[in-house]
């Protein structure tokens, strides 16, 4: 999921090499948190947030298909 996460938003912005993506797992859940260079953040949230939308949304539905998982996801931006 991280490498997913990765290859989407490293085209998007304009310094890729300061794109992190770190994981923190938890009992009922795993978070994504998504720190991009502070110029990038716009790029990443877009217009009315709705790059952070489609981002999530294929995150959670990559999460879906995966039967193994049986705990909740979320990505959080980070600046």
């Amino acid at each position: 999921m991280k490498d997913l996460i990765e290859t989407i938003v490293k085209p998007l912005v304009d310094f890729p090499d300061d794109v992190q993506v770190n994981v923190q797992e938890e009992d009922t859940r795993i978070t994504y948190q998504l720190s991009v260079n502070k110029n990038d953040m716009g790029k990443v949230i877009g217009k009315q947030g709705r790059v952070a939308k489609a981002l999530r949304t294929v995150v959670y539905a990559a999460a879906s298909t995966n039967t193994t998982l049986q705990k909740k996801i979320n990505l959080e931006i980070k600046e």
